[in-house]
């Protein structure tokens, strides 16, 4: 049986070429495509090949969490994944409505593969196999951007478990508004590489051209009581600490898709990205002291000790907990239907 793959956007604008391109692609790789509005996005979206689910019809999912999260927030996302995988979504791929995607975009993934895998190197900057010029991606801790790193040639190699993958962008990758206000853009990654990192290995990844597996679903999960620069960032702490228990590691791999980006006052993402400036590697070192334990029944619990870790810390506000256990609750709503549609 084909995987079953589901693609998830959010949007608040009209279709844009991305959003073209990508309902294309959907149509000819037998791909399902959601995107997921919010109280701007245009409440006349339409687009061949592409299910919008209006506010509205989100509250009307049956799910407790799409009424519950604020609006007005890229969180809204998680509604798109619980429709997914209530439907019985075997992959999950999520992207931005700024991003064209190449024709590997849609390729078929392997889970488990044989790459160069990284331990216990602590932040390492993966855009740096990638590229020879000084590039980061959003949410590396400042002081790790030179940071020393093992020379590509000499990392090992090994067979790892992948359930979480992501894919690189090319021409205006996601890079933080430091770089953008000093360095040059556009900058293009190699496409001979990939890297996957394990236990001990720490570099954020985003919500723009990323892959998941059943048993990481419950990881997709994207706070909303936090800065919107911040919550796939973030999101992403807690998916590698809990992750690493289950012996996984997170793939990094060629980009396939180019970034167009979509305008943004970059002063502004400055101000949004400061909690992560000056608190990542706090997070790091509090999810670090977390106590997770390996096993997918696990997760959900391990999702709340490590959200009350960033609570406790004072850079997610306390709803975000009373939101959790919505999404939870749902989650586990959605793959008990998704199992009892397949028996059936």
């Amino acid at each position: 049986m084909p995987v079953r793959t589901a693609v998830i956007v959010t949007s608040i604008n009209p279709p844009t070429p991305s959003l073209h391109a990508l309902a294309r692609g959907c149509r000819a790789a037998g791909f399902r495509f959601l995107l997921i509005g919010d109280t701007k996005s245009p409440a006349d979206f339409a687009l061949d090949g592409c299910e919008f689910l209006s506010v509205a019809a989100q509250h009307e999912s049956g799910f407790a969490f799409a009424r519950l999260c604020p609006t007005a927030h890229y969180a809204r996302k998680n509604v798109g994944y619980l429709v997914a995988i209530r439907d019985g979504a075997q992959l999950i791929v999520e992207t931005d409505d700024d991003n064209l995607p190449r024709d590997a975009f849609f390729a078929a993934r392997e889970r488990k593969l044989e790459v160069k895998a990284l331990r216990n190197t602590g932040w390492t900057n993966v855009y740096g196999y990638f590229s020879d010029a000084l590039i980061w991606p959003r949410g590396l801790p400042l002081a790790a951007v030179n940071a020393p790193r093992t020379p590509y040639v000499a990392l090992p190699r090994a067979t790892v478990d992948c359930p979480i993958q992501q894919g690189l962008a090319d021409a205006n990758p996601d890079v933080d508004a430091i770089y953008r206000l000093l360095l040059p853009l556009p900058q293009s990654f190699r496409v001979d590489r990939r890297i996957a990192l394990g236990p001990g290995s720490w570099c954020p990844f985003n919500s723009q051209n990323t892959a998941w597996w059943p048993d990481a679903y419950a990881l997709l999960y994207l706070p909303a009581y936090c800065s919107f620069r911040m919550t796939d960032i973030w999101r992403s702490f807690v998916a590698q600490r809990i992750a690493a228990a289950n012996g996984w590691h997170i793939l990094f791999h060629e980009p396939t898709v180019r970034q167009e980006r979509n305008d943004h006052d970059l002063m502004r993402d400055f101000a949004d990205e400061v909690p992560g400036y000056m608190h990542n590697e706090a997070i790091r070192a509090a999810l670090e002291a977390t106590t997770v334990v390996p096993g997918a029944n696990a997760i959900p619990d391990n999702l709340r000790r490590c959200y009350r870790a960033l609570v406790d810390m004072d850079v997610i506000a306390p709803p975000e907990l009373r939101l959790l256990d919505a999404w939870l609750a749902d989650l586990a709503v959605a793959q008990a239907d998704a199992r009892a549609e397949h028996v059936r």
